[in-house]
């Protein structure tokens, strides 16, 4: 009996000195990994390698996420086991149930035929295989460059568009005069090769691409989905990232 009152008393001793722990599943993280990779398989076959710093997991948030602050590295294959792309970015967030990657400052891709793509930000919606962008990105195919603001691509970057081009530099390849487009004033550029960019200039092409110019208003196309939309909406009204 007196060890039992002991032990009551105990219990009773330990209760009063809880102190109360408030827990946001929005902030704390349910598992932190220092430096790692890991290798994802699709239908039993190893598609993607990422390797990381730092991988927060947040499982238990409103739209669970993996949040990569320290920069995310991925490697996309083939499936003969060829690297794909390259994709690269200071800091990521995959949002889990809606498989979106979201890829922040610093943003760097290479396609498998050596195309180089710079932004500040990229979304990778891979349920339907896209790859969008609202920010400014600067776009390298061998001696050509093209620039501008909106982009959407396939996610093996081999067949995208630019809404709003900027300017660009194309090598010239004389042609006869009806492959020549003149007085372009404002274009939209949609190609699976090299475009004519620049909205003041005119420009003569070749062999070096399939070009198709058609007139758009100023206002910016409407092309993320409504997922990016929705997280997009969700950062602003937080007033920071997330």
């Amino acid at each position: 009996m007196i060890l039992a009152m002991l032990l009551l008393v105990s219990c009773k001793e330990k209760n009063e000195n809880l102190v109360a722990f408030s827990y946001d599943p929005e902030s704390v993280p349910s598992l932190v990994t220092d430096e790692g990779y890991q290798l994802v398989s699709d239908s039993g076959i190893t598609r993607y390698k990422m390797v990381y710093d730092v991988w927060m997991v947040f499982d238990k948030a409103k739209e669970p996420y993996w949040f990569f602050p320290e920069g995310l590295y991925v490697e996309q294959f083939t499936p003969n086991f060829e690297i794909e792309s390259i994709v690269q970015a200071d800091t990521a967030w995959f949002y889990v149930d809606l498989n979106l990657l979201r890829l922040k400052k610093n943003v760097h891709v290479e396609n498998l035929r050596g195309d180089v793509f710079d932004s500040d930000e990229l979304y990778w919606d891979r349920d339907n295989g896209r790859v969008y962008s609202s920010a400014y990105i600067e776009v390298q195919q061998g001696d050509a460059r093209l620039s501008g603001y909106g982009f959407e691509s396939n996610q093996q970057m081999t067949d995208f568009r630019i809404f709003r081009p900027h300017d660009g530099r194309l090598p010239l390849v004389e042609q006869p005069d009806s492959t020549r487009v003149d007085s372009v004033e404002t274009v939209q550029a949609e190609t699976t090769g090299l475009v004519p960019v620049d909205p003041v200039e005119s420009v003569q092409v070749g062999t070096i691409g399939s070009i198709r110019t058609d007139s758009v208003n100023s206002e910016q196309t409407d092309f993320s989905n409504p997922n990016v939309r929705k997280i997009e909406a969700e950062t602003e009204s937080e007033g920071g990232e997330g």
